[in-house]
């Protein structure tokens, strides 16, 4: 059973006529009866009684022409899904991003992707940067949201987004009752710092911020996630300093205030193969581009 018999079938069905189906099909009647022939066949029942005028269904023909016409669809739709993969319009991708983006950018983002890219499913996975960066050349990861550019022979880094620093302080700190903070209002500060292991794109950031301005705070602990740190701020352990992105995450007793004298913004880049296989890879990221440059 063939699926141009099947096509033959159900127009023969349709028209009960052969001379009109033939003329739907663009071919000539001989060919048409042969494979309604062979189809018949292969079953091993009539599917059609003729005579010189036209055609007419059996029992059997009355039932398998609709499961002859799901057949064809689910045919169509296979060869139009198969298609759409292989041109980039429809498949899976593995975004990788860091914690900070999870706050704002990533939640907009998808939402976007979900408009503009329907029927491209998107599978998230939270890791650091470096993390990102080597699952991308082991190809566990398709794409990744990363602050870290490391050396990489294969991956691209397209810069999509700089965010200023701020400061994070205990709501009833003294230095909350200012407006706006400068890198020597934390000198001899209890201070929660981003881990140089986990966190070191922002902890290299703030202590050159430090070193620069000969301020030494007093480092209570240091953490690799935003949200961990906020978290001791919340409860008064010590300030901090952190993206502008974090204040997302509301917490009821942290204050922010913004940071004078911090040139260097927090960069977020959009981190992929250039000779991944993954042939929607293209398609979101120039989506992503897009994106990001309209916002």
């Amino acid at each position: 059973m063939e699926l141009h018999q099947l096509r033959c079938f159900v127009a023969v069905a349709e028209e009960l006529h052969f001379g009109r189906a033939a003329t739907r099909l663009h071919m000539t009647q001989p060919p048409l009866s042969r494979q309604i022939q062979l189809l018949e066949h292969a079953l091993g029942v009539l599917l059609l009684e003729r005579n010189n005028r036209q055609a007419r269904l059996t029992l059997a023909g009355q039932s398998f022409l609709e499961d002859a016409r799901r057949i064809l669809q689910i045919a169509e739709s296979a060869s139009q899904s198969a298609r759409r993969i292989a041109h980039g319009e429809a498949g899976r991708l593995t975004l990788g991003f860091t914690a900070v983006g999870a706050y704002s950018m990533v939640p907009r983002l998808l939402v976007h992707a979900g408009q503009t890219l329907p029927d491209i499913e998107l599978v998230l996975s939270e890791r650091v940067s470096s993390t990102q960066v080597h699952d991308l050349e082991a190809g566990l990861i398709d794409v990744g949201l990363v602050r870290q550019v490391l050396p990489s022979a294969r991956v691209e880094y397209l810069p999509i987004h700089r965010e200023p620093f701020v400061a994070a302080l205990p709501a009833r700190h003294a230095l909350a009752a200012r407006e706006r903070l400068r890198p020597s209002d934390f000198d001899q500060q209890p201070f929660v710092m981003y881990s140089a292991n986990e966190g070191r794109y922002f902890h290299d950031r703030i202590a050159n911020l430090f070193a620069r301005h000969e301020v030494q705070p007093r480092y209570l602990h240091q953490l690799g996630q935003t949200h961990s740190i906020l978290g001791l701020v919340n409860v008064g352990l010590g300030c901090a300093v952190v993206p502008a992105s974090s204040q997302a995450l509301r917490l009821d007793q942290v204050a922010f205030r913004p940071l004078v004298g911090m040139e260097q913004q927090a960069e977020i880049f959009l981190a992929f193969c250039r000779d991944s296989p993954n042939p929607v890879l293209g398609a979101f990221v120039e989506m992503a581009r897009a994106f990001f440059e309209q916002h």
